[in-house]
């Protein structure tokens, strides 16, 4: 007979642990709300995977991304927040107390945060995987400098390609844009810049068959759509920009969200369509994507339920 499972109560529940989840957890702590949070399988979430953070304010001298994560971690338990490893499978977001239930209890909350965030695509390469962080990567912004004055590679036809190669200009010696057809899907205008900028060169119908290097990305090995032909692409990094899927599905139905599967708010706020049910970070915000933006939701969020819970309890 499997243990029943314990349930936990927080007036504010946090779903997630990446920046938007922790800084909610300091603000909603540090106003006595004593929040309770469900920090998921990968806790720090997209943070984890990144080497080294240059671009978030106060860390002048950089910091990597597991280390920024556990220093959220830390700040946010100084103020007494709960931190619960588990996965939430399933959401009741129809009646108060809101109920998350996970692999290993139950947790039911008078306020709910979202902050699960959105998890980049990528090929599902064994070799892509085993280079992560080493070369291979999904954000340009975050990553781009490191590549200053190396030829690399994007993957994708749309307009975040286009964002991509575009930004890696400004720092890399050339920017390969491979796409698995003859004609990219992004909008008109940004395909003209990559396509009319000297530095960078269209790879069309091709496919990433592997990504080359032991240690570190060396190149890759592309694969011709049409006849299979293979060649190698001489490259020092590849930056995947075929899109994120935000980590929405357990509320799938309940909550309002667009086509993709992120969720709404309600402009210049965190609230969703459910009173008292906030959403921050990348799982509601599909442009900037960036650790800071995420903080300053979360920031939103646990202001926003604080106010929602003086009025409604």
């Amino acid at each position: 007979m499997s243990k029943p499972l314990e349930t936990l109560h927080g007036k504010v529940l946090i779903l997630g642990a990446g920046p938007a989840g922790y800084t909610a957890a300091i603000y909603a702590a540090r106003a006595n709300l004593q929040p309770l949070m469900i920090a998921g399988p990968e806790p720090g979430g997209q943070l984890t995977t990144t080497t080294d953070v240059e671009n978030y304010p106060g860390f002048p001298k950089g910091i990597t991304g597991p280390e920024m994560m556990e220093e959220f971690r830390e700040q946010a338990e100084r103020f007494g927040t709960k931190v619960v490893y588990d996965l939430g499978v399933s959401a009741d977001v129809s009646k108060r107390p809101f109920t998350i239930r996970g692999d290993e209890g139950i947790y039911t909350c008078d306020a709910l945060i979202i902050a699960t965030g959105a998890s980049a695509k990528y090929l599902g390469l064994d070799s892509e995987q085993r280079l992560r962080t080493r070369g291979v990567t999904a954000c340009a912004t975050c990553d781009g400098a490191f590549f200053r004055d190396q030829d690399v590679a994007v993957v994708g036809g749309g307009d975040t390609a286009m964002e991509e190669a575009s930004f890696l200009t400004r720092m890399c010696r050339s920017v390969h844009v491979v796409h698995r057809r003859d004609g990219f899907r992004a909008s008109k205008i940004m395909q003209e810049r990559v396509l009319s900028h000297p530095n960078i060169r269209v790879h069309w119908n091709r496919a990433v068959q592997e990504v080359l290097g032991q240690d570190s990305v060396t190149g890759l090995l592309l694969r011709d759509t049409n006849t299979g032909a293979l060649e190698t692409l001489d490259v020092t990094g590849m930056f995947l920009a075929i899109g994120h899927q935000p980590n929405s599905g357990i509320f799938q139905g309940l909550l309002d969200m667009d086509e993709t599967g992120y969720l709404k708010t309600r402009a210049g706020s965190t609230f969703t369509n459910v009173p008292g049910v906030f959403a921050c970070g990348d799982v509601a915000d599909k442009v900037y994507r960036q650790a800071v933006t995420a903080a300053g939701t979360g920031c939103m969020a646990a202001i926003d339920a604080e106010r929602w819970l003086t009025e409604h309890g």
